[in-house]
Order: C-alpha cells, then sequence, then structure tokens
C-alpha cells in the first residue's frame, strides 16, 4: 500500500511569511476529511491521524533548520520519502509494500508534483496567496495522482521514459497524423491508446520530461469522452504559461492529441477534416487498439518463456511494457508488473549507471566506475530446479533490456536469450 501526504505553506501574508508562517495537509480527494484541511491517503492506505502527519512535517522541517536534508526513513514496516520542491509544496509518501525502493518512491514524488504543475501551473504553487483556492483548484489532478499510487499497467512513472507501442503500420499512421497536424495548425500531435503513444510528431517527441510522459498518461487516465479542450502547462517547458491540449476519440480506446495554443478551436476540427486523413487508414488504427496490453504487433516472435519485458530507450526517453506476450496464465499480470518494477528499481540504483540527466546522474560516481555491468540476472523465489521466476537485463549501447522468464528457463542461457531478444526488438524502438 502507498500513500501521499501534501503540506502546502499557509501564507496569510508578510507577517506570516516573516513570523514562519503555518503548513496545511493538502487534500487528494474526498474520502477522508480533517480539520484545517484535509488529507488522504491511497483508497488502500490507512488513515493516519494529524498527529502522525504533523510529526512526520515537524521532523523534515526540524533538519531543514539545522541544514539537514532528511529525504528518507524506514521503520519495520514502512518506508517514508520526503521531498520540497520549490521551498513551498513538501510531498510526503509512505509505503508498506515489501522490497519498495527509496528510488521508486522518489520518482513518484517527481511524478506527482510533475501532475500539480501540469494541471495548476507552477505560479500557483509557488506563489500561493489563498490555500483553499489552491486545494479547489488541485482537485483537477487527483484522478492523475491516483493512476500513479494505484497499480497501473503503464511504468513511465518509475522508468521516466514515454510507455510506447508498436503499431503495424506505423508508417503510414506516422505520415497521417504528420499531415493532419500541419492542416490543424500545430506540430504536436500524437496517437495514445490506453495512455501509451502509438505514433507522434518530431515535435511531440522533443517534449522534455516530465510532460512527455505525463501527457499520455492523463490521456489515458480520464473517463472516456469524444472531444476535450484541456489547459494544460508544460511542467519543462511551460510551467507558468498553459497550452490547450485537444483529444478527440478515433475509436474506443485511441484517441488523437494535439497541444496548441489559442487556435486551433474544438470547432475547427470538423469531420470532413478528420475523415480526409483518418479515413483511408482506418484499418491500420483498428490493429492499434488491442495493443494497449501487449505494446507489441501480434505474431511478434518471442521465446516461449517470455513472460514479461521491459525494453528502454535512455537516449530517446521511450519503453516498451508488457507483461502478455504469450498466453501463460502464472503468474497474473500484476504479479509480473510488480516484479519487473521491482528488479528495474534494482538494477537501476546497483548495477547499471544511471540514465542520462536523471537525479541520479552525478558525474564523480560515473566517473569512477571503471567496470561497467552488461548484464545481471536474478531467481525470486524457491532456488530448486524448476523453481522461481527468472529475471535478467542486459545493456547494449543506449538500450537496456529486462525480461520475466518462467521458472523452466534454465540460467545458464539467460544472458543468451536476452541478448538475442534485445538484438530482434532493437529495430522497433
Amino acid at each position: 500500500m502507498t500513500g501521499l501526504i501534501i503540506l502546502i505553506p499557509r501564507r496569510g501574508g508578510p507577517g506570516d511569511v516573516e513570523r514562519g508562517g503555518g503548513w496545511d495537509p493538502g487534500h487528494l480527494g474526498p474520502k477522508v476529511e480533517g480539520t484545517g484541511g484535509s488529507c488522504l491517503m491511497s483508497p488502500t492506505f490507512p488513515q493516519l491521524p494529524f498527529s502522525v502527519i504533523g510529526s512526520l512535517n515537524g521532523v523534515h522541517m526540524f533538519g531543514q533548520n539545522l541544514e539537514v536534508q532528511l529525504s528518507s526513513a524506514r521503520t519495520e514496516d514502512t518506508t517514508v520519502v520526503w521531498k520540497s520542491f520549490h521551498d513551498s509544496i513538501t510531498l510526503i509518501v509512505l509505503s508498506s509494500e515489501e522490497g519498495t525502493s527509496e528510488l521508486r518512491l522518489e520518482r513518484l514524488l517527481q511524478m506527482v508534483f510533475g501532475a500539480m504543475v501540469l494541471l495548476v501551473g507552477l505560479e500557483e504553487l509557488t506563489n500561493i496567496r489563498n490555500v483553499e483556492r489552491l486545494k479547489k483548484e488541485l482537485r483537477a489532478s487527483y484522478r492523475l495522482i491516483d493512476s500513479f499510487l494505484g497499480d497501473s499497467e503503464l511504468i513511465g512513472d518509475l522508468t521516466q521514459c514515454v510507455d510506447c507501442v508498436v503499431p503495424p503500420e506505423g508508417s503510414l499512421l506516422q505520415e497521417a497524423l504528420s499531415g493532419f497536424a500541419e492542416a490543424a495548425g500545430t506540430a504536436f500531435g500524437s496517437l495514445v491508446v490506453s495512455g501509451r503513444v502509438v505514433a507522434a510528431t518530431e515535435s511531440w517527441w522533443r517534449l522534455g520530461t516530465p510532460e512527455a510522459v505525463l501527457l499520455p498518461w492523463l490521456v489515458g487516465s480520464l473517463p472516456p469522452q469524444a472531444a476535450r479542450d484541456y489547459p494544460v502547462y508544460l511542467p519543462h517547458g511551460s510551467p507558468t504559461v498553459p497550452h490547450r491540449l485537444l483529444t478527440l476519440t478515433l475509436l474506443p480506446g485511441l484517441e488523437l492529441c494535439l497541444l496548441c495554443g489559442p487556435r486551433p478551436s474544438l470547432s475547427q476540427l470538423d469531420p470532413q477534416l478528420l475523415d480526409r486523413w483518418w479515413q483511408p487508414v482506418l484499418d491500420p488504427l483498428r490493429a492499434c487498439v488491442p495493443l494497449g496490453s501487449r505494446a507489441l504487433p501480434a505474431g511478434f516472435p518471442l521465446h516461449t518463456d517470455i513472460l514479461g519485458l521491459l525494453l528502454l530507450h535512455l537516449e530517446l526517453k521511450r519503453c516498451l511494457f508488457t507483461v502478455e506476450p504469450s498466453g501463460v496464465q502464472e503468474p497474473s499480470p500484476e504479479h509480473r508488473r510488480r516484479l519487473l518494477r521491482s528488479f528495474y528499481t534494482l538494477v537501476t540504483a546497483t548495477h547499471f549507471p544511471p540514465e542520462p540527466g536523471s537525479a541520479e546522474d552525478k558525474v564523480e560516481e560515473v566517473a569512477q566506475r571503471t567496470q561497467v555491468p552488461r548484464a545481471c540476472y536474478l531467481v525470486s523465489g524457491p532456488e530448486e530446479p524448476g523453481m522461481g521466476w527468472r529475471l535478467v537485463a542486459v545493456q547494449a549501447g543506449p538500450r537496456r533490456l529486462l525480461l520475466l522468464l518462467s521458472a523452466q528457463s534454465p540460467t545458464h542461457a539467460l544472458r543468451g536469450l536476452a541478448t538475442h531478444t534485445l538484438q530482434a526488438l532493437s529495430p522497433l524502438l
């Protein structure tokens, strides 16, 4: 179980700030009420007493007063991570999940704050004039933040890479998308299925982190709607000036997204314009709809022992993630996702160098690495022959591949199988 606390500085005026002001616990939904502000943990996390929330904030502020940065702590059954943003909002995340890593929780907090900026704007979060008004405005981000705390089928919140799928006729879709975006008067367009990018224009791919991850995730988290005109800020590219995210549902589960300024209006995207560009590629569009959970086109050859995979392109900041490459029933998709997510945090934190541009990418630490591992593996569960899931990771150039394999896969063949699979997948990403 994972829970989140949002602490908002209470500043009634200049005198308040000079006296140190105060803090209100933020509210993440209508489920838990409290005095002086409300606080919601995730739906499955038990409610914490206000005194505990105050203590968690107090120990963090005590360290700050002594010029000590408290970033994390562990109890017997809970991991706690603190992070302050722009000397304003403080986020606290608590997790009682076994094996939870600080890396995962730190990146979760980065995504949560990114979601707040995306839908509220940085100015509102750093120059807080009215706490109650800000808490109301933050309601727009609840659904997106809740999706980070739940068991999502996506992994971009952890990898900080865009979740993608590989359509069977990608070149046709790319051509139609580029033409439609140009006709609509914007350089930023994408096709999104279940929160994953099917195709995107060059300008969309150049969006920075975290908006490149957040925008398709936002679209995937919203309830189905034929069309939307959604105001968004870009946490990296435009945190104080809003843009417009226009979405049009082409097929159930498949949405066309445009990022633009004041124009075009939603009414300008008339049915004739849509038919002109998308009717000729209707069959390729239909083939994209079932790709949401699989990520790879039907019939793509994979070894039968592969139960799940995560392929990352660390320079392009894109990834392919699936736990449904075959018809094997066990373990469940949820368990497979947990295994691969845990393995990713392990190899990222201990074996492979940090991703380029990540917060963990410290020049002095990288320079000290005289030998960088190219592969590693792990057996999860009993070590008896034929027991325990196999997890293997290999890296070649900018690509890193993580595989979850069945218990029947011999350990001596793991690296060869992973290397062969990486070679087969490399042309796709």
